[in-house]
């Protein structure tokens, strides 16, 4: 009777179902056994994947380093474990573990125009055509993001504000540096070229992000709107 009135994960209240608390209140909510719980997806007749993962975490006093040193036959000593469960938990604590040993990533900074242009020149130099990318970059000047707006012929290229903000709002970027290149090497900035960029820079400051700057290249030179003082 026990068994048969035990609460199965779908039934449980909403905010107490793992992958459910984790949508709405992100994956640090989440105790152990709820992330081990996910893992496994389901318990067995007498327990939740929930009870089930905290039994598991019982027997190593909740001890995640513990947890990894176990092997196959130690997982499969559980009710409910079977090869497919135990190979996910070995899995996933073999990731944490590469994880510890892994250099975190460096991402670019953006501090000046001469950065910018350190970053975009290699990309940009030798296209026989224009293309416009964008840095999208966090309040420490780090680069979240850098995105391929548009590409064109060998004299202008065309963008669309709503895609070029659409890409900041997704990565809740605080600043926006648009690049692009001149293979005429004409350094000289045209009034389409100035029509974005001020036409961004208003768009922008309407939702809280600010336009760095606008970098045009050529070979090893480039010209900088923020440098020439015209943006606000």
């Amino acid at each position: 009777m026990e068994s048969a009135e035990r609460l199965r994960i779908k039934e449980l209240a909403e905010e107490d179902r793992p992958r459910e608390k984790m949508m709405l209140k992100g994956v640090s909510s989440l105790s152990n056994a709820e992330l081990l719980a996910i893992l496994i997806g389901s318990g067995n007749n007498e327990e939740t994947a929930v009870q089930l993962s905290q039994r598991i975490l019982n027997t190593v006093s909740n001890n995640l380093n513990a947890l990894g040193k176990f092997g196959l036959k130690d997982l499969l000593l559980f009710k409910g474990i079977g090869e497919a469960k135990a190979i996910t938990i070995m899995a996933a604590t073999e990731l944490g573990r590469r994880r510890r040993t892994t250099d975190p990533v460096q991402r670019d900074t953006i501090l000046s125009s001469q950065q910018a242009f350190e970053i975009f020149q290699p990309i940009l130099c030798d296209l026989p055509y224009e293309e416009l990318w964008m840095a999208l970059t966090n309040r420490a000047g780090k680069v979240i993001e850098k995105v391929k707006i548009s590409q064109g012929g060998t004299g202008e290229t065309t963008a669309d504000l709503r895609l070029i903000l659409k890409a900041a709002i997704n990565s809740l970027c605080a600043g926006i540096l648009l690049c692009h290149n001149h293979p005429s090497g004409n350094l000289r900035p045209s009034s389409q070229d100035d029509s974005l960029t001020f036409r961004l820079e208003e768009a922008a400051a309407l939702l809280s992000i600010k336009l760095l700057d606008h970098i045009i290249l050529c070979d090893n030179s480039y010209y900088s709107y923020a440098d020439e003082g015209r943006l606000k």
